[in-house]
């Protein structure tokens, strides 16, 4: 019970760097199948589930198994989700927002546009309501969500012209998923969801005009500087959550002790990977900054417009949604508070740091 109780508390603290084999000798052995939406070894995210296998199955003493199949090789990297639901694998690591087909309130799990910085989500989540209400949301699903990773502050995109106004969006494909493509469709962009696997070629060829992925330490990996010359710095994913996700009936079957390693050892991916994010992309930006690349700002009638059209997605998915005016009251609430500190404490830093 003692041991128990110190991986119970071990989940909840998620801020460890390392971990140490704890042996679970009195459960049978257990093997899940877990997909995820990205390549094999794909930087940051992929590795990050990579090391969260490994992480399992040294903590268990090798009674729990957790096999991580990259994008494509069990199931597509966008349909993980419903083979999850379904029962098909045990366990999926991907992004809550690509679900907004299932119910419109799963994107604000990621993260919304002008919403909450990587901080004030995971206190939000933990300690604000919104893990509850999540779980909540996704047991209609037959699913049970951990928190998984979060990306930090995401970049606006790459862009093959020059954005000057609001009239140089207008007929633009992009590549946006969530509610910033919601957005940039009240703009006039043409939004497209599209898995990681696809992008570069997509806009090598002219298939998209436009796309946001993530970050410098991504960004450049993938090569987007060598295909469109114009980078603008982001408003719509200003802190965006990551997710592994079980089959609720596989969760609710694992022993309590499982259960609680499986909690350790994503919430250590969680923490981990927001510094990683970090320090990547601070070196990343520094490789940008040698290439033929502008690094730039939207003007700021668009901005404008983009918030205006914001509180309009709002209104409307609320109107549709039940679920989503519930999660989004709950948003409201608790970033109206924690803007008060974090415009205190981070914002007036920044300023007097960067005067």
């Amino acid at each position: 019970m003692q041991r128990r109780d110190f991986l119970k508390k071990t989940a909840i603290a998620g801020a460890a760097t390392s971990m140490t084999p704890l042996m679970a000798k009195s459960n049978k052995k257990v093997k899940l199948k877990l997909a995820t939406s990205w390549p094999a070894r794909f930087s940051i995210m992929g590795t990050g589930i990579e090391d969260f296998e490994k992480n399992v199955k040294k903590m268990s003493g090798g009674s729990l198994e957790i096999k991580v199949y990259p994008a494509n090789s069990l199931v597509p990297a966008l349909s993980v989700f419903d083979a999850v639901s379904k029962g098909d694998i045990d366990a999926f690591h991907s992004g809550p927002y690509y679900w907004k087909g299932k119910n419109l309130a799963f994107s604000l799990f990621t993260g919304f546009p002008f919403g909450f910085t990587t901080e004030e989500h995971g206190a939000w989540m933990l300690h604000g309501g919104g893990l509850e209400l999540w779980r909540e949301l996704y047991a209609k699903y037959n699913l049970y969500p951990l928190m998984g990773g979060n990306t930090g502050m995401q970049m606006g995109g790459w862009f093959k012209k020059e954005i000057k106004s609001l009239q140089d969006l207008k007929g633009l494909k992009m590549r946006i998923p969530g509610l910033g493509g919601e957005v940039m469709s009240k703009l006039g962009v043409n939004p497209v969801l599209m898995a990681a696997g696809d992008i570069y070629t997509s806009l090598e060829r002219g298939t998209i005009d436009a796309t946001e992925w993530i970050a410098p330490a991504h960004d450049i990996k993938m090569g987007f500087d060598k295909v469109a010359k114009y980078y603008y710095a982001g408003w719509h994913e200003p802190g965006s959550m990551l997710e592994i996700t079980f089959n609720k009936k596989v969760w609710d079957g694992l022993s309590e002790e499982h259960q609680s390693i499986i909690e350790a050892a994503s919430a250590q991916m969680h923490s981990n990977m927001i510094f990683e994010f970090m320090a990547e992309n601070a070196k990343a930006l520094q490789k940008i900054n040698t290439k033929k690349v502008k690094i730039a700002h939207f003007p700021e009638p668009i901005i404008k417009s983009a918030k205006k059209a914001f509180d309009e997605v709002v209104a409307e998915q609320s109107a549709k949604s039940d679920d989503f005016k519930k999660v989004w009251a709950s948003c409201q609430q608790f970033l109206k508070v924690a803007r008060g500190w974090s415009d205190l404490g981070s914002s007036a830093y920044f300023k007097v740091r960067n005067s």
